[in-house]
């Protein structure tokens, strides 16, 4: 009976690898979405393929997989698909090896994590998404650090790190260049940019960078942008953009700008693509905060011209999202940034440190998409900018480049397409399905997915013009970015992942 059971294992085998081959002989390579948003992070499925436009729990859908929670994204590799969850109940994080045709979980891993991170209240402790080459599969937990497996989900190699000091948790994720699974990490005592050897675990380089404005981490996800024998590594951090050398980490060009650093920039039509938000950037995000005079007058009762905690008004609000509807944390009170205020750390804000808060770059009202073209050394930030658009701008999706134009989508479900050479806006118009907006925007076969935290996955036909083909509503809310690979979409809500096909 074994004998019988590794006779059929080994055809099975050389049955796959010989798909394989003839695939590739054939021109069809085998199915590949490596890392978040895919690949190079461009969020473009290879053409000619199709896709599904309308699909939903009981239309087009191949498979339906039950899964714990978490926000990474589908990671796939030929007949394999990565994702990582978050067991509350047992309080294990997980990465899970899933079958590609049918949906099936192969695998499950449980990281050594002793403590987990702190996060935000619509957010998980694994939202990063897995990274994968032809051997591995390369994953972050901000709860523990990088963790490797094969296919098979057999270790392969760990690098614990420190867990980050953040009360949103992380979002960024790895990224495979060459020999080297790149992670920007938040981890103290200093952020930084580290490289990893892909087939040890050991670290090759580590730079490290300033640590973020008012204590408010970055999310975003490394990019790799390369022109002929340049390499460079662009991170989105709180108040900057700059590029890394790929061979040392090495920082060539920086440009200052106002950001919160959550968005991962896209490469595209030969320049770099970076949506920089922060709040008060949108008229209707916009909240005034009173002067000091104002604030002591109102809550400083032992009148000593100064504000403890205690006296410091609970309901003040830092951070408006007006178009996110009912999602929890969607306004941030600015006592979570209290220590922050208190420079010299007496337990008091004086009126220095509120003048401090107030003239901060986080009060300027001057984010914008912008694209940034390419060399250049040093600070760029007078001369790196080709063109920006400062409206409707998203604050977590990405901005997607596809057909010589630049999407992108913000919270309420407001859509914006531009030229990507010039920046002229082609239209601006509001989706059928409004809300809040994690997922980034991926696109093929001519048309464009924009998912909504209320789970409704509107299509719209790439153009010039403002053209939905239709509004999927999956009834599950969702957050992560979806994934496509041989004409499938794969979409992970809440619950659930979901493959859709034709």
């Amino acid at each position: 009976m074994k004998r019988a059971a590794l006779v059929a294992i080994l055809v099975i085998g050389l049955c796959l690898g010989a798909a394989r081959a003839w695939a590739q002989q054939a021109g069809r390579p085998e199915a590949h979405w490596p890392q978040f948003r895919g690949p190079g992070g461009s969020g473009l499925a290879p053409e000619g393929m199709r896709l599904p436009v309308d699909f939903g729990p009981g239309k087009n859908a191949l498979w339906k997989t039950a899964l714990p929670p978490g926000h990474s994204s589908p990671c796939i590799w030929g007949d394999r698909i990565f994702l990582t969850g978050f067991d509350k109940a047992a309080g294990k994080l997980e990465t899970l090896g899933i079958d590609r045709a049918s949906g099936r979980i192969l695998w499950r891993r449980t990281a050594p994590a002793r403590r987990l991170e702190r996060v935000h209240a619509i957010s998980t402790p694994a939202n990063p998404t897995p990274a994968a080459d032809a051997e591995r599969v390369y994953v972050y937990f901000g709860s523990y650090g990088l963790l490797c497996y094969d296919f098979e989900g057999r270790p392969q190699w760990n690098l614990p790190l420190a867990v980050p000091r953040m009360a949103d948790g992380m979002g960024t994720s790895p990224i495979v260049a060459g020999d080297l699974v790149l992670l920007h990490c938040e981890s103290p005592p200093n952020p930084c940019l580290l490289a990893v050897d892909r087939r040890t675990g050991r670290i090759v380089w580590r730079h490290d960078r300033l640590p973020s404005v008012l204590g408010i981490p970055s999310h975003a996800t490394p990019v790799l942008w390369s022109r002929g024998d340049v390499e460079e590594v662009i991170l989105h951090t709180t108040m900057r953009v700059a590029a890394h050398g790929l061979e040392d980490g090495r920082e060539r060009w920086w440009m200052s700008v106002a950001t919160t650093g959550c968005g991962t920039p896209v490469v595209g039509e030969g320049r770099l693509f970076v949506a920089t938000w922060i709040h008060g950037g949108e008229p209707a995000d916009r909240v005034r905060l009173p002067d000091f005079d104002e604030l002591v007058n109102r809550h400083d009762k032992d009148r000593d011209g100064r504000l403890s905690r205690r006296e410091f008004p609970p309901d003040l609000t830092f951070i408006r999202r007006p178009e996110t509807g009912d999602v929890d944390g969607a306004e941030l009170k600015l006592i979570e940034f209290f220590d922050d205020l208190d420079a010299d750390k007496d337990g008091r804000l004086d009126r220095d440190e509120w003048a401090g808060l107030l003239s901060s770059p986080f009060n300027r009202v001057d984010h914008g998409l912008i694209a940034i073209g390419p060399g250049g050394s040093g600070d760029v930030t007078a001369t790196g900018v080709l063109w920006q658009q400062k409206q409707a701008v998203p604050e977590v999706p990405s901005p997607l480049c596809y057909r010589r134009r630049v999407y992108m989508v913000r919270d309420g479900g407001i859509v914006s397409s531009l030229d990507a050479h010039t920046g002229k806006l082609l239209y601006r118009e509001r989706l059928a399905a409004g809300g809040g907006y994690f997922a980034s925007p991926v696109a093929g076969d001519g048309k464009v997915y924009l998912a909504s935290g209320r789970g409704v996955v509107t299509v719209l036909a790439a153009g010039d013009a403002f053209r939905p083909l239709a509004a999927n509503d999956l009834g599950e809310p969702v957050f992560a970015t979806p994934a496509i690979a041989e004409g499938n979409l794969y979409v992970r809500t809440q619950r659930h992942l979901y493959a859709f096909g034709q």
